[in-house]
């Protein structure tokens, strides 16, 4: 019997923006699925919902990997295995990237079964593309530390990387601490480097601005619990 196809199902940045976020071949995708494997199945049943899921959600079978040990991945794959097309779906945004979910679609690669992104928000290439950064070469940090000092550092080292390789710099912090962050942002960097914050991509109150650290410092803007991209360039 062959294998199953992993679906790859973005999920709205943010809960009024469904609307945007929907494409006919994703509603269609969701009506011929009924197992999922999601991060939170309360975000994923909503969006289901949101999305025009038609089958009566006490027929899906959910798996939750953001409450199971990921370390044993095999009761994630048994309807795979059996034939069955399952969707992957991670709290917000694309699933794999800046997301557990990478680890079920590794074992999906390693067990040959068919992997099959669909067309969603990634809050990344957003923030990318509003900022007037570079493009062509850009790279994505995650998080980065939370002790002050080592901060400090990474984040020094980050608009020197700007400046070598003329490449975009992005990282994230937990929302509720985004305000030191971005305190310690303007501490460090040096008043001319370029800093773009993309906040509350999709929403309603959606902000997107690049200024140089100088301008940034006269008039910061308060980024408490909102989820926020920051990008760092010296090479524009």
């Amino acid at each position: 019997m062959p294998y199953g196809t992993l679906y790859l199902v973005p999920v709205p940045l943010a809960d009024e923006a469904a609307a945007k976020s929907f494409t006919p071949y994703l509603t269609d995708t969701v009506n011929q699925l009924n197992e999922y494997i999601v991060e939170n199945e309360k975000t994923a049943r909503r969006f289901l919902k949101e999305a025009g899921l038609k089958t009566p959600q006490s027929e899906l079978k959910i798996h939750d990997y953001g409450k199971h040990n990921r370390d044993n991945l095999k009761e994630f794959f048994s309807g795979l295995l059996a034939g069955k097309n399952v969707g992957l779906m991670s709290e917000a945004g694309c699933p794999g990237v800046a997301d557990p979910g990478a680890d079920i679609v590794a074992e999906a690669h390693r067990r040959n079964i068919k992997v099959v992104p669909l067309v969603g928000p990634s809050s990344i290439l957003l923030a990318l593309m509003a900022s007037g950064f570079s493009g062509q070469s850009f790279a994505f940090h995650g998080y980065l530390p939370i002790d002050k000092l080592q901060r400090a550092r990474r984040i020094k080292e980050l608009e020197n990387q700007s400046e070598r390789f003329r490449q975009t710099q992005l990282f994230i912090e937990t929302p509720f601490r985004n305000n030191p962050m971005l305190e310690e942002i303007l501490k460090t960097c040096q008043p001319n480097t370029q800093l773009c914050i993309a906040c509350n991509l999709t929403a309603t109150d959606e902000m997107v601005q690049t200024k140089p650290v100088s301008a940034w410092r006269n008039n910061p803007p308060d980024l408490h619990k909102k989820p926020t991209i920051f990008m760092l360039s010296r090479s524009s």
